[in-house]
């Protein structure tokens, strides 16, 4: 199908689905006062009848974000019956159901259509069926056969248009649009390092050098004495010469 034609199909999709909710909305539940059936979109079984059906995807052409079935489903009969699973020729893949917002699930798990009731699917606080990704499958401006499985009615199959979650079709197209991807971790640290020593060294010599190691440098008897630089004297720790070292001096003096 040609973008012209597909856009031409969507155009009269939103209109035919505009005017078919206006008359529901003027005429409540009763499904035998809806007068305005949408050409592939709307189908009678039994009692049961399902009007507005159809499929909305994402409104980024590129997105691969799951798409969503809409549909509004009358019971006319006397018993309640649960729609059970709706299926996409071409996904291979059933919808994911859930109730409306404050409703529980049917038995079964399916979703419950009361006896002269409907059942809303698709839109704020309705019930939902959510297709997994499947662009391939479904794409835009394409009439796409959808089967629906009730508890009593059985299989009942229809085609529907697919339609972009744009202008009209926005508020009953996927709740859970796309989201960026989270950033990846950069793989550093985010915080600087704080293991530098808080403390200076508080500790200081407590000493000084002793008197007789500048003893050992300064005395007269150490330096002036040739005698004592040869035999090798030390100078004792309390600084003085020893006696034996002043006499060796004072002999070297006397030659």
């Amino acid at each position: 199908m040609s973008r012209s034609l597909r856009r031409g199909a969507i155009a009269a999709t939103a209109l035919a689905f505009s005017l078919a909710t206006l008359t529901a909305c003027g005429a409540g539940n009763n499904a035998q006062t809806i007068e305005i059936k949408p050409d592939n979109a709307a189908t009678a079984v039994g009692d049961l009848k399902i009007q507005n059906a159809m499929i909305i995807t994402q409104p980024d052409r590129e997105s691969t974000g799951p798409a969503v079935v809409a549909a509004t489903v009358f019971n006319n009969g006397d018993t309640a019956q649960t729609l059970d699973s709706i299926k996409v020729d071409g996904t291979g893949k059933k919808a994911a159901l859930s109730p409306a917002k404050g409703e529980k699930k049917g038995k079964g798990g399916g979703l419950t259509i009361p006896a002269g009731g409907s059942l809303t699917i698709g839109g704020k606080d309705n019930a939902s069926a959510v297709l997994p990704s499947s662009r391939e499958a479904v794409q835009d401006g394409n009439a796409q056969p959808v089967t629906f499985a009730f508890s009593k009615t059985g299989d009942v199959k229809l085609k529907t248009f697919v339609v972009p979650a744009e202008s009209y079709f926005e508020k009953w197209g996927p709740s859970e649009l796309p989201k960026a991807p989270d950033a990846k971790p950069s793989g550093k640290p985010s915080g600087t390092p704080s293991g530098k020593p808080s403390g200076k060294p508080s500790g200081t010599p407590s000493g000084t050098p002793a008197d007789g190691a500048e003893g050992a440098q300064g005395t007269d008897g150490a330096e002036g004495s040739e005698g004592a630089q040869g035999a090798g004297v030390t100078p004792p720790a309390g600084g003085t010469t020893p006696e034996g070292g002043q006499a060796a001096s004072q002999g070297g003096t006397a030659h």
